[in-house]
């Protein structure tokens, strides 16, 4: 009588997934503190090494690469605009997607309503660790979807839910969540690094094996960093994030890692008692649009991908009680904020080493890209002055350690979008001052921050 395969005691790092046979206090392969954790797997057979993420992998099978034919997939519409747009243009058959965000952020609902467009023309499986069928249909009747064409599976184990999935032979699978997930072959708790792992794998086979694209909703950490091994973002084709804050009305979703499109591609959504809806312009939307000139604010044109966007950058600069002023900087990185505002200092020659200085993004975007060093200047600067800047005046470039104005890619882009927004004067670098101008559009050139300043103040 065969015996079950004895279990052997593994150390994983939650980080990157990397094994160890006993348990050490940094990781050797990523340097994380205090990330092993201890987990039982039996014994697998070898004939297991023979199948990759990508299915089974034939031996001996070498190819040159200018013989290999590249086959452009097409793409299906996932029927919300903002998402195929996130995606790059649609969805792609074998394709897996992974989506992170903060509990209650709105990932089922954007996955739910997608399945409903979906499931018009294609079979959908919807499959849930998390919800009953009974709960996923009581938000379905309240966003108001059909969903007359989505097979519902409430299911944990991976084995079963590809064996339906045999059967039922969707084009489109969600998971929900990934965490919650299983397999048989592992002893750990579903969650731990290994389950997610290798459930991951699984599903990742079974995409690339059957051309159907699945959708992957991930838990995120105290961190905003999405949960269990790193190596998970690395198997899939498209990693997500849901960015938003919690009361407010919009939603963003940013493409970390795309194979088929544009990183870091932007997807703008608001929230409403009928789920999300699409924000087909959101430079609208992130500009407040103030009856009078106020201080401290300032239009900023950045870009999202592909996209140029119009955001509203506001500054308070206050009087500081304590010994070490307050930094404080949302929707921006707070270290480049204390860099900026000692460049201000050295080659402007104003000081703030006794002010609080609070900058804001408008709308919970979050800003990565360095062009929005010249406008959160500008608009420190009108803040501690208290001189409104003009309503109809933007600004973008980056600001160096030496104090010049720095060029900052697709500066024409940028400059149209203003146009498109009732902007009338902007100031640019001179490495994005177009040779012909812009019609409507005063473009004042900025080659030092000096320079900058003296054009508005």
């Amino acid at each position: 009588m065969a015996t079950a395969p004895k279990a052997k005691s593994a150390y994983i790092c939650t980080a990157c997934g990397a094994r160890y046979p006993k348990w050490a206090g940094q990781c050797q392969d990523c340097g994380a503190w205090n990330s092993l954790q201890e987990v039982a797997e039996p014994r697998r057979r070898s004939v297991e090494r023979s199948i990759g993420y990508a299915g089974v992998i034939e031996r001996n099978a070498i190819e040159i690469l200018a013989d290999v034919s590249p086959e452009e997939r097409e793409r299906v519409p996932s029927g919300i605009g903002e998402l195929d747009r996130v995606l790059g243009g649609g969805l792609v058959a074998g394709s897996v997607v992974l989506i992170g965000g903060d509990p209650g952020i709105g990932k089922s609902t954007l996955l739910l309503q997608a399945s409903a467009a979906l499931a018009a023309e294609q079979p959908v499986l919807y499959v849930s660790g998390e919800e009953s069928p009974q709960q996923i249909g009581l938000r379905a009747r309240r966003l108001g979807l059909a969903g007359g064409g989505i097979r519902l599976l409430a299911e944990t184990c991976v084995e079963q839910i590809l064996a339906q999935a045999e059967h039922a032979q969707p084009r489109v699978m969600v998971v929900d969540s990934i965490q919650t997930l299983y397999t048989e072959t592992l002893q750990s708790a579903p969650g731990s690094v290994s389950q997610v792992r290798e459930a991951a794998a699984q599903l990742v086979r079974f995409a690339k094996q059957r051309d159907t694209v699945v959708f992957l909703v991930g838990h995120v950490t105290k961190d905003g960093a999405l949960a269990g091994p790193r190596v998970l973002e690395h198997m899939v084709d498209t990693v997500l994030y849901f960015e938003g804050e919690h009361g407010g009305p919009f939603r963003i979703v940013r493409s970390i890692k795309n194979r088929f499109g544009a990183v870091n591609e932007l997807g703008v959504f608001a929230m409403g008692d009928q789920g999300l809806r699409e924000v087909k312009n959101p430079s609208a939307i992130f500009l407040s649009r103030h009856d009078q000139p106020v201080s401290g604010s300032l239009v900023m044109v950045t870009r999202e991908g592909t996209r140029p966007l119009l955001v509203e950058v506001q500054a308070l600069v206050d009087d500081s009680p304590l010994a070490n002023p307050r930094r404080v900087a949302l929707g921006l990185d707070q270290n480049r904020l204390s860099m900026l505002l000692a460049v201000l200092h050295r080659h402007g020659g104003i000081a703030m080493f006794n002010q609080d200085v609070f900058v804001n993004v408008v709308g919970g975007v979050r800003i990565a890209e360095t062009a929005a060093d010249l406008p959160v200047l500008l608009a420190v600067l009108s803040s501690y002055r208290d001189r409104p800047l003009p309503l109809d005046l933007a600004a973008f470039g980056e600001i160096g350690l030496s104090g010049e104005v720095r060029p900052v890619p697709n500066g024409p882009d940028r400059l149209r979008e203003a146009v498109k927004h009732g902007i009338r004067r902007a100031i640019v670098p001179k490495g994005n001052a177009p040779k012909e101008g812009v019609d409507g559009l005063e473009i004042i050139v900025a080659r030092t921050l000096g320079e900058a300043l003296a054009a508005v103040f």
